[in-house]
């Protein structure tokens, strides 16, 4: 890797454990301690080993599986690897990696989206709302958003954490997104009142889908 072996990589892992950081990450469900600047900092140093980046994955350590996601070749993924490393990956952050950096660029995504929105686990149903929420912003042909919306009405409430986060990111998205179904959106948010308390630092957009869909929808048209 670089002229470096996956053991040294892993070392080098290791020795960026940082307690601090440990502690923070356990609060989101990530047992890892690296801080994340610096362990891209390694991924660009080592630049794309595909090969490795299954090698690290394979190890299960949570810090090692976040630099396979920065140094595979996406395209070079199966859709059943893709798929199997997707139910593997319980820490949350190495979901999210794992979705935005390698599925999302992987031929196999769309494919994979429609497998996983129906799937009965509900975190590997969150990566399909993830995927169904980068297709309302980018690539909305084809796509049924009122059925969407009625899906989000009728399950977001009673979903669990993961998903119920998903499923209101793709409410959100569809009225930013999509002026015809603005008021919808808005109205669905209003009713289930998900993420309404949620505790937002200053400075940033609640999570709330009203009150993100007005602060988004003000900016662009500001």
């Amino acid at each position: 890797m670089a002229g470096e072996t996956v053991d040294e990589v892993l070392a080098e892992l290791a020795a960026l454990e940082d307690p601090r950081t440990r502690e923070v990450n356990a609060r989101h469900g990530d047992d890892h301690g690296v801080n994340l600047a610096k362990l891209r900092a390694v991924a660009k140093r080592l630049g794309t080993r595909h090969e490795q980046a299954r090698e690290l994955w394979a190890t299960g350590d949570t810090a090692a599986r976040l630099l396979a996601t920065l140094v595979c070749r996406p395209k070079e993924s199966g859709r059943e690897e893709l798929d199997a490393m997707l139910r593997e990956a319980r820490a949350p952050k190495v979901h999210d990696w794992l979705v935005n950096y390698v599925v999302k660029k992987s031929p196999h995504a769309e494919e994979l989206r429609l497998a996983w929105l129906a799937d009965p686990d509900p975190v590997v149903a969150s990566a399909g709302w993830a995927l169904t929420t980068e297709r309302v912003a980018k690539r909305p042909e084809g796509l049924d958003l009122d059925g969407l919306l009625d899906t989000v009405e009728a399950e977001m409430k009673d979903a669990p954490d993961r998903l119920q986060w998903a499923m209101n990111h793709c409410l959100a998205q569809i009225g930013i997104e999509h002026p015809a179904l603005r008021e919808r959106a808005l109205a669905v948010g209003e009713r289930l009142e998900i993420l309404k308390d949620y505790p937002t630092p200053k400075g940033c957009t609640s999570p709330y889908a009203p009150v993100w869909i007005t602060e988004m929808v003000r900016r662009r048209e500001g």
